[in-house]
């Protein structure tokens, strides 16, 4: 190789370099923007399907923003994550596509593992916990009827299992909310009602009948994508029986939803 061709070489390989190094960055700054969604009008309709057949699942006001998952469906429907994880259809004409870059400090997220609950917008919601009831095992439905985010009217009605025979617990109370916007929200409840027992024919120290009951305590609600809740709670039960109180603890967890 003369010097020549070797000099010409070498600048090539340079230049050659020099455009990959220009061209690295452009391209990781590329990778890091997202697509977003952001609502331009008054209000619109997220369904649960990219038709007007489809039931609405969120109702958007302007300026709010989310994450595009897609474009499917005839009439121009967006595909996009709502902020608790469920998939839902937006019509293009009511909303702005733009991208973002993720390391802006004020760049909307995606949902993650945990999730705004659905207090917010929520009227009412179930739960089903199982734990212990004094010394046994114990299993308890909770409806509940959503008057405020902050506050819900909770029946319930449950069954405590032990050697001797069953327990039905069942009344009603209302649960405080005292972080209804947060992933990981603290509660308190206060509570009453009865106590049915049923013995069995060898039981030696459960007595049958009905007795009341007024129980207090709290525990924490722990929001996960597509509405569904963890809920964890400790309650002390006091039990009336012909004037003599007699306290338990009852411990339980277990799965949920508002809606």
């Amino acid at each position: 190789m003369t010097p020549a061709s070797f000099t010409r070489t070498l600048i090539g390989a340079v230049l050659c370099a020099s455009a990959l190094t220009c061209a690295l960055p452009a391209r990781a700054e590329g990778d890091e923007r997202e697509a977003f969604a952001r609502v331009v009008v008054a209000e619109t309709q997220v369904r649960s399907g990219p038709s007007v057949s489809h039931r609405v699942i969120y109702v958007a006001h302007r300026g709010e923003t989310f994450a595009i998952d897609g474009r499917e469906g005839p009439g121009f429907w967006l595909r996009v994550l709502l902020p608790d994880g469920r998939v839902g259809y937006a019509l293009g004409d009511t909303v702005e596509p733009i991208a973002i870059d993720t390391n802006a400090p004020d760049a909307p997220s995606k949902p993650g593992f945990f999730a705004p609950p659905a207090l917010q917008a929520a009227h009412g919601g179930f739960a089903l916990v199982a734990g212990f009831f004094e010394k046994g095992g114990y299993a308890e439905l909770k409806p509940a009827l959503v008057l405020a985010p902050q506050i819900a009217l909770e029946p319930y009605a449950g069954v405590a299992l032990s050697t001797e025979g069953r327990r039905f617990v069942y009344g009603g109370g209302g649960t405080l909310n005292f972080a209804p916007e947060w992933p990981v929200a603290p509660y308190v409840h206060l509570g009453g009602g009865a106590v049915s027992t049923v013995p069995n024919e060898d039981a030696q120290v459960l007595k049958g009948g009905t007795v009341g009951h007024a129980r207090a305590g709290g525990g924490v609600l722990v929001s996960l994508r597509w509405r569904i809740l963890i809920r964890v709670e400790a309650m002390h039960v006091v039990l009336f029986d012909s004037g003599f109180k007699h306290g338990v603890e009852s411990y339980t967890a277990g799965l949920g939803t508002y809606f």
